[in-house]
C-alpha cells in the first residue's frame, strides 16, 4: 500500500529495535511511507566511532534489524558518509521533508546532530529527535538548587521520586512502504566483521545480537536468577549478572522496557523484590552517568576533578602491554583482561580490579583503559565507559577516593574463592590449589612443579610488587593534594 503523503526517513542509530522506540512509533502511526535509514559514519577525527568489537556486535544486530523491518513491509536502507550529506540526498532522492530519529549520547554525536538538523532545515527538512536511550530526559532530575547531580545516591533518590517512566510502545504491526525502492548499500560490503584473522570466534560463542535475544535474556534472568543478584553480581565465578548491557548499548532493548518488565518481575514473585530493586538500581548508574555526561560533555577525555590534570602519570609501555594481553602475573587480573579479549565483555567486579591495576599499581592513565575498552567491549558504551573509568581513577563524579587501591589478590580471594574464574581464563594455572591460585609466586617450588607451572615461562611474574605500587600511587596523590592546597 502506497499513499500521496511524503515519506518519512526513520533514521537508526543506537536505538536498534522495533518495541519502544518512539522515532519509529510516531511514524508508523503518522500513515506515511516509512523508509528505514542506518547511516555507517565515517569521520577520521571522531575517536569514538564504534571499535572493533562494537563493529562485529552491529553487523549482527543491522542483519537482524533489517530482517524485522522487511516483515513489516519496509527493508531497512544502508549508506555510508556524512549524516547531513545522506539525509540530505535521501530527502533529495525520495521527496522526504521529515527525518525522525532518537537521541544519542556523546559530545562529538550531539555536535553532529545539531549539524543535521541545522543542514536539513535549511532545505526545508525537518528533524525531530525522541528519547528513546534514557529513563528520563537529561536536565529534569536536578537538585533543589536546580543543578545536576555529582552524586549518585541522591540522583537516585531523586529518580525514585519521578512519576514511574512511561510504558514501554509495542513494535508497530506493518509499515507502509515508499512508492518506489530506495537503493541500499550491503551490510557484507562494509566488512564489519574481522576476517584476517578472525579473532571473533569467542563472540560467537557467547553473544547473540539483536532484539529477539536482548528480550530472551531479560525474561531469563528475571525469571529467577535476579532474586540472588545483590549476593551474586559480585562473583565473577558464578553467572550471576544479567548480561544486559550490550543489548542496552545498541538500543535492541531500552531501559524503560527494562524498568517496567523487573518491578512487574517483582509484583508477581515478592522474592524477586530485593533483586530487582538492585538490578534496577545499576540501571540508574547508568542514567546517572548519562545526564552526567550531557552536562559534563568533557568528561570522555578530561577529568572532572580538575586537580588529576597535574598527575604524575607514568608512560609504561611494556606495563601496559602486559595488562591488555592479560600477562600481569595477577591472576584475577589477567582472567579479566582475557575474558575481553576473547567474549567482548567482562564482569564489573572485575572490571574494577583491572581498571584500579591499571591506573594505581601502573600509574597508567585512565584514558588508556577507557581506549582500549571502547574497541574491546561489544557493550561499549561513551557514557557509562567515560564515568566508570573516571570512578575508578576517583577523579570522577561520586568517585571511589584515589587511595581505595584494589589488591588483585584480596579481591580473587573474596569474589573468587575457589579459583574457578581464574581456571577458566588462565587455564595455565588450572592445576594449582586453591591456596596459590591468586599468588602464585608464593607457591611452593613443589607445588608449581605438580601444576606444571614454571613462573617466567608458563606463567609471568608480577611486573611490580602490589604494595610497592599502592604506596607509590598514595604519594603520587598526595603530590596533587598539596599541589591544590
Amino acid at each position: 500500500m502506497t499513499t500521496d503523503q511524503s515519506p518519512i526517513l526513520v533514521w537508526f542509530r543506537s536505538d536498534l529495535r522495533l518495541a519502544d522506540n518512539p522515532a519509529l512509533s510516531a511514524a508508523a502511526e503518522d500513515g506515511a511511507p516509512v523508509i528505514p535509514v542506518y547511516i555507517r559514519e565515517k569521520d577520521a577525527h571522531d575517536p569514538w566511532l564504534p571499535g572493533a568489537a562494537s563493529r562485529w556486535w552491529l553487523h549482527g544486530s543491522l542483519e537482524r534489524l533489517g530482517k524485522a523491518l522487511a516483515k513489516l513491509g519496509s527493508p531497512l536502507v544502508l549508506r555510508s558518509g556524512d549524516p547531513a550529506s545522506v539525509l540530505a540526498a535521501l530527502a533529495e532522492e525520495t521527496g522526504a521533508d521529515t527525518v525522525l530519529c532518537n537521541r544519542r549520547a556523546g559530545p562529538t554525536a550531539i555536535a553532529r546532530d545539531r549539524r543535521v538538523g541545522e543542514r536539513l532545515s535549511a532545505r526545508g527538512v525537518t528533524v525531530h529527535p525522541h528519547n528513546a536511550a534514557l529513563l528520563y530526559e537529561p536536565g529534569t532530575i536536578r537538585t533543589k538548587s536546580d543543578t545536576p547531580f555529582r552524586v549518585f545516591t541522591p540522583f537516585w533518590k531523586a529518580l525514585l521520586s519521578m512519576p514511574e517512566p512511561p510504558r514501554p510502545t509495542r513494535a508497530p504491526g506493518k509499515l507502509t512502504p515508499p512508492a518506489k525502492p530506495v537503493s541500499s548499500e550491503s551490510l557484507k560490503d562494509w566488512c564489519l566483521l574481522p576476517s584476517a584473522p578472525d579473532w571473533a570466534g569467542g563472540l560467537r560463542e557467547r553473544w547473540t545480537p539483536g532484539e529477539e535475544a536482548a528480550r530472551e535474556r531479560l525474561a531469563d534472568f528475571l525469571d529467577g536468577p535476579v532474586a540472588a543478584y545483590p549476593a551474586e553480581r559480585d562473583r565473577p565465578d558464578h553467572d550471576g549478572t544479567s548480561a544486559m548491557s550490550p543489548h542496552l548499548a545498541f538500543g535492541e532493548i531500552g531501559p524503560r522496557q527494562i524498568w517496567h518488565a523487573a518491578r512487574h518481575a517483582a509484583d508477581q514473585r515478592h522474592e524477586l523484590a530485593a533483586g530487582a530493586e538492585a538490578f534496577l538500581r545499576e540501571l540508574g548508574w547508568r542514567e546517572f552517568n548519562h545526564h552526567l555526561l550531557r552536562e559534563e560533555p568533557g568528561i570522555p577525555d578530561t577529568p572532572l576533578d580538575t586537580r588529576f590534570a597535574r598527575f604524575p602519570w607514568r608512560t609504561d609501555k611494556a606495563g601496559l602491554r602486559a595488562w591488555q594481553s592479560g600477562r600481569t602475573g595477577y591472576p584475577i587480573v589477567d582472567a579479566g583482561m582475557r575474558q575481553l579479549w576473547q567474549t567482548g565483555w567482562m564482569h564489573n567486579r572485575v572490571r574494577m580490579i583491572v581498571g584500579s591495576f591499571l591506573i594505581k599499581d601502573l600509574l597508567i592513565p585512565w584514558q588508556e583503559g577507557e581506549s582500549w575498552f571502547w574497541d574491546t567491549l561489544v557493550d561499549a558504551d561513551i557514557a557509562n565507559n567515560a564515568g566508570n573509568w573516571q570512578w575508578v581513577a576517583g577523579c570522577g563524579a561520586d568517585a571511589a577516593p584515589f587511595f581505595r587501591v584494589f589488591n588483585p589478590i584480596l579481591q580473587g580471594e573474596k569474589f573468587d574463592p575457589e579459583g574457578a574464574y581464574v581456571r577458566r581464563y588462565v587455564p595455565e594455572l588450572e592445576a594449582l590449589p586453591n591456596r596459590w591460585i591468586h599468588k602464585p609466586w608464593e607457591a611452593p617450588d613443589e607445588a608449581l612443579r605438580q601444576a606444571g607451572v614454571k613462573l617466567g615461562k608458563d606463567y609471568p611474574r608480577p611486573v611490580i610488587d602490589h604494595g610497592t605500587a599502592r604506596d607509590r600511587a598514595l604519594a603520587a596523590f598526595q603530590e596533587i593534594k598539596k599541589a591544590g592546597d
